[in-house]
């Protein structure tokens, strides 16, 4: 455990600082240094992704699947993977309410497909935006929203978004790139920012208007999604 406190945790703007007791979930004993926490948690996270993107039948907008998938991005790192964050922190809702908003958000987003309330690309910012401001676990909430948000536009037969980097998965200045943009199907930049705090919220709002003026002069089909989801 000794080499666990002697980590120097160096978190990205906007990141989620870890409680003590968080950080003595710590898995793999050899890490201590935060390089070799990113590269650890990088490869776990790329095996959760192909985990992910094959279980085309799984009920990807319920509560089961977000805490599954988050299991599987930190099951090698992390002892709290999979489960709701128990402590209040600087972003997120109560700790107390993030199981009635998960599932608030999937049944929302379930209802706006089925009534084609928003363009695909609208929609996939939107879920985004909601399921980080929730921030329900202690850590990796934005790779966690990211990839959700790339298998919902790949249920919806969309273009995923680019996130602005090459590199999804990756935290630290990766990251911070990624809070900056996003890139739309054709081709076309616009600023968005992963919270809600510091502004984000206003910055949802440009990047979705940008969206709508887009679109003003051609007509949309908001296509059909898979009944997997």
């Amino acid at each position: 455990m000794e080499t666990l406190v002697a980590i120097d945790f160096q978190y990205p703007a906007g990141a989620t600082p870890l409680d003590p007791d968080e950080v003595e979930a710590l898995i793999p004993g050899h890490i201590t240094t935060q390089s070799q926490l990113n590269e650890w948690e990088q490869r776990n996270i790329l095996t959760a992704r192909e985990w992910a993107f094959r279980r085309r039948r799984a009920n990807l907008l319920s509560e089961k699947f977000a805490r599954d998938l988050h299991d599987r991005m930190f099951n090698e790192t992390w002892r709290w993977a999979g489960r709701y964050r128990q402590s209040g922190k600087n972003l997120g809702v109560d700790w107390r309410l993030i199981p009635e908003r998960i599932r608030l958000l999937c049944d929302d987003v379930k209802y706006q497909l089925q009534h084609d309330s928003f363009p695909p690309d609208e929609l996939a910012a939107r879920f985004h935006h909601r399921l980080v401001s929730i921030h329900p676990f202690a850590n990796g909430n934005g790779r966690h929203a990211r990839l959700m948000c790339d298998l919902l536009v790949d249920r919806l037969d969309q273009a995923p978004f680019t996130w602005g980097a090459g590199d999804l998965m990756a935290a630290g200045h990766t990251r911070d790139r990624c809070s900056c943009n996003l890139l739309d199907r054709s081709g076309t930049y616009y600023r968005y920012h992963f919270h809600i705090f510091n502004g984000g919220g206003l910055i949802l709002d440009r990047f979705i208007a940008s969206l709508k003026l887009r679109r003003r002069n051609r007509p949309h089909t908001n296509p059909q999604i898979r009944p997997s989801v």
